[in-house]
């Protein structure tokens, strides 16, 4: 039998009709989505935009300038004691009974602490058995040049044996001199073992206790007077200057109002804070307490003209300055132009400034993060700011 043939199926190739309608469709479908997209980013059609962009909006107020300007400050300082003293033992012993604590309020001449005196006191009972000592060698020694003046007168002694006795007798009354000067010496010692308060005041530091070896000079207690206080304010040269030493003026402490008379004007600028200290006393001590903060008020005028501006209307600029921003017509059109104004005073939520600006601009008061300098636009004249500018 003959054996049928083998048939293989071949697939069907594209013409080349078909490959180019393919790509026809897809050029008309890209075309198509690139039509779209240019009508949706311009409302008017294709891309290209022949008209010029709208100019910002910005609030502005006009510019007020003020000849000068009233400024109220406020200064403050420190209340302290007139007096302060580390009060110590002049020679160094053991602490035989102190008789302050801290807070307790002493007089003058209170006697506040003293030491063992005793090995003291019986060089003291020596010298003055010393001194006893002396005076009846010195009684004595007068006895004897007595007689001996009375020998010579009849011819029994010389005149040498007189000078003797003399000498004697002289010798005597020097010694009693000394061991007199001995005994005060230990007086003196035994006096300056205890502490007495050099004015009245209050007992702030107590550094020893009981028994204690306190040396030669160290502290004891801190006293610091209480009856007379002052207050120590730094205030600019110009306005110290106007002060009058003698006159009461009138401080501010926590507490409420302190009167205090101005005692000097030191007339020395402190470097670091240039100001000059003047020296107050509180004319009543017990209204304020020592290292209270007092405060001083005093008008200062500015002779330079300013304005205030609302603080929204301020960026910060270079070397301790601010910028503002004006509004100035160019022909038909309004741009910005910057300028670098100081910050004298500021009071809640206005300024006032001195500087790049003069009467009449038009000063943007909010929307600084969004225009920069040359930016053409639209100015609106904030009546709000303006009518409170004027009150």
């Amino acid at each position: 039998m003959q054996e049928p043939s083998a048939h293989v199926a071949k697939e069907p190739r594209p013409s080349f009709l078909k490959g180019l309608l393919f790509l026809i469709v897809i050029a008309i479908s890209l075309a198509g989505l690139a039509a779209f997209v240019l009508s949706q980013r311009s409302s008017e059609g294709p891309l290209v935009i022949n008209e010029a962009p709208t100019p910002l909006g910005v609030d502005v107020i006009e510019a007020r300038l003020q000849a000068s300007l009233d400024l109220d400050e406020k200064f403050s300082g420190l209340v302290s004691a007139k007096r302060t003293s580390q009060l110590g033992f002049q020679s160094g012993g053991r602490i035989a009974a102190l008789r302050a604590d801290i807070g307790d309020r002493v007089e003058q001449g209170q006697s506040l602490a003293v030491l063992d005196t005793r090995a003291l006191r019986s060089q003291l009972a020596s010298a003055e058995a010393q001194v006893d000592e002396a005076i009846a060698a010195h009684s004595l020694a007068v006895s004897t040049v007595e007689r001996q003046q009375a020998l010579l007168e009849k011819g029994h002694v010389s005149q040498q044996r007189v000078d003797e006795a003399a000498a004697q007798a002289t010798t005597a009354q020097a010694r009693i001199n000394a061991a007199r000067a001995q005994a005060e010496a230990l007086r003196v010692q035994i006096d300056l073992s205890q502490i007495s308060a050099p004015f009245a005041g209050v007992i702030t530091e107590r550094m020893f206790d009981e028994g204690a070896i306190a040396a030669p000079g160290a502290p004891v207690f801190e006293l610091v007077e209480t009856g007379a206080l002052e207050a120590r304010i730094g205030l600019p040269s110009a306005l110290a200057a106007e002060l009058e030493p003698g006159e009461t003026y009138t401080l501010t402490v926590d507490r409420g109002p302190v009167e205090a008379e101005l005692r000097s004007v030191t007339g020395v600028i402190n470097a670091g804070q240039r100001t000059v200290a003047s020296v107050f006393e509180i004319l009543d001590p017990e209204a304020v307490s020592v290292g209270a903060v007092v405060r001083m008020n005093m008008t200062r005028q500015v002779n330079e003209p300013g304005l205030w501006v609302p603080v929204t209307a301020l960026s910060e600029g270079q070397r301790g300055l601010w910028s503002i921003y004006i509004a100035r017509k160019d022909d038909d059109t309004w741009t910005v132009r910057p300028g670098l104004v100081e910050v004298i005073q500021s009071e809640g939520d206005q300024a006032f400034v001195r500087g790049a600006v003069s009467d009449g601009d038009l000063i943007i008061i909010d929307g600084l993060q969004r225009i920069t300098p040359g930016q053409e636009v639209r100015p609106r004249l904030d009546q709000t700011a303006n009518a409170a500018d004027e009150g």
